[in-house]
């Protein structure tokens, strides 16, 4: 399958004292017809990479190809064929609705009619209102819909669903499998995993500006070792007499363990047979719980895995 973008060795850098190397030999291909996720705390590179691939920006090194053309070759071709919603869109609050979608259809020789795309955001009823009277989550629709109106065979969402409410979260999600099923491409920046998840075909979790992992969800899940976490957290109360991780790691289907003060997390493939064994593990040492969960395991600990550290972690050294 033809590929909708492809960049190699992509850097990215800042002026500054010291400089600042935002992108640092990024690799990425993404196929025509699938919906791809770079995911990644706040900071770790995924706006400057997209902005690049958008022609937005232009890359200190590297190559760069979109829908098999190059930026500063075929400019205006590429842009007639791809749509942008960015991290933050700010669109005149005086126009209506239609005027918006009026105006941006404007600048593509075809496309799709105005009113055809507000049924498609769901955002018909709101045609004569103007912007700056929409909730957060309408606006948000709205910026996808100019990102629409060209009919773009590949399309760039950046950080979509950021402080929306879980309403608002859904039926954009909505919206992006109704795209990826009518046989468009998307590029997805989030830093939400479970939302990668549930939306893409492929992701790229990219950390201080390199991609440290790359697979569907499913086979990224997968290199834990098993599907499932089970998280336990002890009373600091004296009684216990200590975990050893070598215990932990020797009970049954256990595949990893990773522990923090006295939060442990377990990676595991069968959780009903390991917690009776855990129990009776900690019940021997002397160890009291405060708290027991178990899950699925998700992209968010693939990250832990990888970056070692968590999400929350990577976006606060990032502010």
């Amino acid at each position: 399958m033809s590929l909708a973008i492809r960049c190699a060795n992509l850097f990215k850098r800042y002026a500054g004292r010291p400089p600042v190397d935002a992108v640092r030999g990024l690799d990425l291909e993404v196929e025509r017809g699938e919906c791809f996720g770079l995911l990644g705390p706040n900071g770790a590179g995924k706006t400057t990479t997209i902005e690049i691939l958008e022609g937005l920006l232009a890359p200190t090194s590297g190559e760069v190809e979109v829908l098999g053309r190059k930026w500063g070759e075929a400019d205006n071709e590429i842009r007639q064929r791809i749509g942008i919603s960015l991290q933050e869109t700010r669109l005149s609050e005086k126009l209506t609705v239609l005027e918006t979608l009026t105006l941006f259809r404007s600048f593509y020789r075809d496309g799709i009619e105005p009113q055809e795309v507000l049924v498609r955001v769901s955002l018909e009823d709101k045609a004569h209102a103007r912007v700056g009277k929409l909730s957060g989550g309408q606006k948000q629709r709205l910026a996808v819909a100019c990102a629409l109106v060209g009919s773009p065979e590949l399309l760039f969402l950046d950080e979509p669903t950021t402080g929306l409410d879980p309403q608002s979260r859904r039926q954009l999600w909505e919206m992006i499998r109704e795209i990826r099923a009518a046989g468009r491409t998307v590029l997805l920046t989030t830093h939400y995993m479970d939302e990668a998840e549930r939306l893409c075909d492929h992701v790229a979790i990219v950390d201080q500006g390199r991609v440290i992992a790359l697979g569907t969800p499913r086979e990224l899940i997968a290199t834990l070792g098993g599907e499932h976490v089970i998280e336990f957290t002890l009373a600091t109360n004296g009684q216990c007499r200590g975990i050893d991780q070598t215990e932990l790691a020797g009970l049954p289907t256990v595949s990893e363990v990773r522990s923090e003060n006295s939060h442990v997390s377990l990676s595991v493939t069968e959780p009903h047979v390991v917690l009776p064994a855990l129990l009776a593990r900690l019940d021997g040492l002397g160890c009291q719980l405060t708290s027991l969960s178990t899950r699925h395991a998700s992209l968010e600990d693939v990250f832990v895995k990888l970056a070692g550290r968590h999400l929350e972690d990577a976006e606060a050294e990032s502010t």
